[in-house]
Parts: structure tokens; sequence; C-alpha cells
């Protein structure tokens, strides 16, 4: 489990998401996706606070999908092939691209 406390408190799940209704509220475009069990690419864009790395990690917990991060400032080029391969073998893979 991680130490910092804000991942701790992150949502779990797409109904423990506050906020962005129009995004996750009953018949809405992620919500429906999670209903679906269907991944899409999207981007979600907003400032900071927003609930964009929120609404992804749920929505990988609730289809039961790995999630990971990916942030160009300190992640190495050579970890994509590395994501990409796990998205094969898994099945499917949220990955938040920062």
């Amino acid at each position: 489990m991680p130490d910092n406390l804000a991942l701790r408190m992150r949502p779990k799940t797409i109904d423990q998401v506050i906020g962005q209704e129009h995004l996750v509220g009953q018949g809405k475009i992620i919500r429906r996706m999670v209903e679906a069990n269907r991944l899409f690419s999207m981007i979600l864009y907003g400032p900071l606070g927003s609930c964009k790395t929120s609404i992804a990690s749920a929505f990988a917990w609730t289809t039961k999908h790995n999630f990971r991060t990916f942030n160009a400032t300190v992640d190495r080029k050579k970890r994509l092939p590395e994501i990409a391969e796990e998205a094969k073998f898994s099945g499917g893979l949220v990955l938040l691209l920062d």
C-alpha cells in the first residue's frame, strides 16, 4: 500500500468519484464505458485537482484492468515498450500519460 495519503484516499470505484458528474454520472460516457467494461482511448484535460488521475485509476479498479502511469519528465523512454507488452498480455490496461 502506498504511503502517500492522497494515493490511499483516491477513489477505488467510479461510484466513489466526487464531482465530474458530466463524465461519471448515470448514463454519462465514462460510466457507460465502465458498465460495458470497454476501454477506449481518451484525453482527460483540466486544471490540477480536477480528478483526471482519480477518474483514470477508478476506471481501472472498477473494470479490473491494470493501471500504470507514465510521466515524461521522470520516466525513461524504454519503459513505454514494457507497458505496451504488459497491455498485450493482460488484455487491457489503463495508462495515464502525464
